[in-house]
Parts: C-alpha cells; structure tokens; sequence
C-alpha cells in the first residue's frame, strides 16, 4: 500500500504542521509540492479553494484543509503519543491554543508575512507592500508577547505536557523564522521553548 500524498508547499505553516505530526508519529508520506496561489486548474479541481494542505490518500479520497488533515492524522495513528491530551481541562486548554495558533496568529501576522516576503516573489509584478508588513510585525509583538508570558508559568504552551499546540505554534514560528521575521530576543521564554521543540526527532 502507497503511502498518502501530500500536497504542500515548504513555507506554508499548516503544512508545516502536518508534517511536523506525521514525522512525530512515524505517519508516512510522500510529499508533492504545489504553488496554489496560481490557481492551476489541476489543483482547483482537487481544492477549489486553492489552500493547502491537501492529504491524497487510498483512492480518489482527498482530505482538504488543515482540520480535516490534521484529524485525519490524528485518527489514523497508534503510537501511544497523542497530541491531544485525554484530560478534559488540559483537552480544552490544547484546543483554545491550537485554534489561536491556526487562525487568529496566522490571520493577524504569518500569513501577511509569508505573502509578502514568499508568495509575491513568484508572482509577476507584484512586490511586498510595507504597510501590510509593518501591522503585521506590530500584530506578531501582541501575539508573542502573550505566549512569553504563557511560557513563563508552564513547561510547554498549554500545560506541563507536549500537545498539538505547540507545533501549530511552532509551524507558523519556524515559517517567520525562515524568512528572518522572529525578533528572538524580545521573547526569551519563546525562544527557549523552540529550542526545546526543535530537539525533538520530529523537527
């Protein structure tokens, strides 16, 4: 049996995700890069949305989007190492800074940058605008400032425990990284948590 395909692009945090949880679960998959801001009809026809990522598995079965990727994932794994945790609260705690990580830090500033300083260098007259990158970075301050302060009272984001939290986080940080858009040294509890992170075999 062939393993799923995904289809990403390097610089996309939710792909990054998906394939920081695939390496830490020994989820196996190969990779198929796509550039879907060129809206190529092959791709709309698989996602007429035009995001990633898109899980290609047993048949024409596509699973579309970062959720249904992700739980597809999380559903489909035995290794003893879930990312969710099985305690209520913490559950709960995991899901609220899973969701800040995915869609309001990626809303507010990774996805400005990534534009800007990734997506607009292969598209054709475009160039990145400095205003959107300037709310963008004063946005990053706002959300790195709230999980310093997080990670001054806990061991990893959501609690004392590991969770898909803290690689949602850490895909959009490595992402803003890569681009040299992480002002490390105003946010040392940040820092010293993505050290410890990226120790880990899965990065």
């Amino acid at each position: 049996m062939s393993a799923p395909t995904l289809l990403h692009y390097v610089l996309d945090p939710y792909s990054r995700l998906i394939r920081l949880m695939c390496a830490e679960y020994g989820f196996d998959v190969e990779l198929k890069d796509v550039k879907p801001w060129r809206r190529e009809e092959e791709f709309l026809a698989i996602n007429p949305a035009a995001e990633t990522p898109v899980l290609q598995a047993e048949g024409k079965l596509s699973i579309v989007g970062i959720s249904a990727v992700m739980m597809f994932i999380e559903e489909n794994t035995e290794t003893g190492l879930p990312l969710l945790p099985n305690n209520l609260v913490d559950r709960a705690e995991t899901r609220r800074l899973l969701d800040w990580a995915l869609f309001k830090f990626s809303d507010d500033v990774s996805r400005y940058i990534v534009e800007e300083k990734f997506v607009k260098n292969d598209m054709k007259g475009q160039t990145p605008d400095t205003n959107v990158l300037r709310v963008a970075r004063l946005n990053r301050a706002e959300h790195l400032s709230y999980f310093d302060y997080l990670l001054s009272t806990r061991k990893w984001l959501a609690g004392e425990e590991l969770t898909l939290a803290d690689f949602a986080l850490a895909a959009q940080i490595s992402s803003l990284d890569y681009l040299s858009e992480m002002p490390w040294d105003d946010f040392p509890e940040v820092k010293e948590w993505y050290q410890r992170l990226k120790s880990r075999p899965a990065f």
